[in-house]
Parts: structure tokens; C-alpha cells; sequence
């Protein structure tokens, strides 16, 4: 059994959270701890992937303000109450899985298990079953283990290791965003309301029972909030970094 300390859900803007994101991770090289959060944003934001080319934002998506993840994958657009991001940080003595399993798979079924309760029925993508909508945006790319509902994808997640640690992060689309109509989200295919405090708290559960978790409400050290404030400056605010591809 893993205990995951149950961070709070912040509401900020991209730099913020992408340097929490990696605060966390680096904590959990360090120090041995895993950690869990869901996070909602503070305005729409885009975020590209780290092999993306700043200049593939066009249209009204190039409008918006941007951050480049520290993760791979396509661009995400996070416009809350649309969608869901969460992420979770673990130590390599604690991420080991049975051979043929990936940590994006196991708790995509988590959320799958969770929305079947719900009476929503998705399934994931299998090998062979890849396929690309579209060339900019993350959910537009259907790949293995993301999660589908009537042929559109709903999760999706990228991972980050480093010295010893992984960083795993993702989103649900909750309902489609003006910005992305060609996204639904849950509630659009589902033709349902979801219960945002109740889906992640039914996420939680899930994961307890496949991953054998359990969850301890816990806060940020002051010392990773310093690490995340230098992260945020240096990196994730610096043009530099936002443009270097």
C-alpha cells in the first residue's frame, strides 16, 4: 500500500502550475515522497508540448496565453470548468509495475472504472487502433490508453522522469470549450451534468482500489514552494524557455 499525499486543488495560471508540477517531482526524487493533486486554471491556456514549435499556434488559439510543459505530447487547451487536470509524482522504489503496464494505463482505468458508476461507459485505445485528427492539438491524437467516448477522446496524459522519479500529468475534458468545439467533452456525449467534487472524489476512490492507494490530505513545504517559485521564474516565465522551438 502507497500513501499519496492529497495536495490542495490550486487555481492558478500555466507557469505556476507547470512549476508546481515540477516541484513536486523533484521532491519526490529527493525525498522519497509521493504526491497527488487535481488543479483547475485560472484563465484559458494553452500548453505545448515540448517538442512543439511555438509558430503552430494559429487561429484563435494563437490569442491565448501559453506555456510550454515540460512533458511531451501535443498542444492542450485547459479552460476550467471544462476540463480536469491532475498529477501525481512518485519515486521510482514506488512506480515499479508489472511488465507491460504503464502508469498512464492504470489510472486511465481508474477513471474509467470511476465514470462506469456514473453510467458512462468508455473504453480505451488499444494498439493498432492509433490515429491522428489533426496535427496541433493533443486530443485530436488518439494513441494507446487514452480514453474514448463515441469515437472522441476524454483523457489523455504525458509522463516526465528525472533522477529516479516520474511525473505523470493529464486532463479530462469535462464539456466543450468555445475555443475547441471540435472537443466535446464528458457532459456533451454523455448528455449528462457531472459532478466535479464528486468525479474526483470518485477518481480518488478508484484509484485506492486498482492501485492500492490511500490518500492523506497533506500541503506544499515551504521548500517547495520556494523551488516552485525560482522554477516559475527562470523557466516556465522566461521567453526563452516558451520559445525555444
Amino acid at each position: 500500500m502507497l500513501e499519496m499525499r492529497l495536495l490542495p486543488t490550486l487555481v492558478a495560471g500555466g507557469p505556476e502550475q507547470m512549476a508546481r508540477d515540477e516541484a513536486m517531482l523533484e521532491s519526490a526524487a529527493e525525498r522519497g515522497g509521493a504526491s497527488f493533486r487535481f488543479y483547475r486554471w485560472s484563465e484559458p491556456t494553452l500548453s505545448l508540448g515540448y517538442f512543439q514549435q511555438a509558430g503552430e499556434r494559429t487561429g484563435e488559439l494563437a490569442s491565448l496565453v501559453w506555456v510550454r510543459r515540460a512533458s511531451g505530447g501535443a498542444a492542450i487547451l485547459h479552460h476550467s470548468p471544462h476540463e480536469l487536470t491532475y498529477s501525481f509524482a512518485l519515486p521510482v522504489s514506488a512506480a515499479a509495475i508489472p511488465s507491460g503496464e504503464s502508469w498512464i494505463c492504470r489510472v486511465h482505468y481508474a477513471v474509467r472504472d470511476c465514470l462506469k458508476t456514473l453510467g458512462i461507459r468508455t473504453r480505451a485505445v488499444v494498439c493498432g487502433e492509433e490515429q491522428k485528427l489533426g496535427e496541433f492539438l493533443c486530443f485530436l491524437h488518439h494513441t494507446p490508453g487514452d480514453l474514448v467516448l463515441d469515437g472522441s477522446k476524454i483523457v489523455g496524459s504525458a509522463q516526465r522522469k528525472q533522477r529516479g522519479a516520474i511525473l505523470q500529468h493529464g486532463t479530462i475534458l469535462l464539456s466543450t470549450s468555445e475555443f475547441t468545439p471540435q472537443l466535446p467533452g464528458l457532459a456533451d456525449l454523455a448528455e449528462t451534468t457531472i459532478d466535479e467534487s464528486r468525479f474526483m472524489a470518485g477518481i480518488r476512490s478508484e484509484l485506492g482500489r486498482v492501485l492500492d492507494w490511500t490518500f492523506a490530505n497533506g500541503d506544499w513545504t515551504e521548500e517547495e514552494l520556494e523551488k516552485a517559485r525560482q522554477i516559475e521564474s527562470e523557466k516556465y516565465r522566461s521567453q526563452e524557455w516558451n520559445i525555444r522551438r
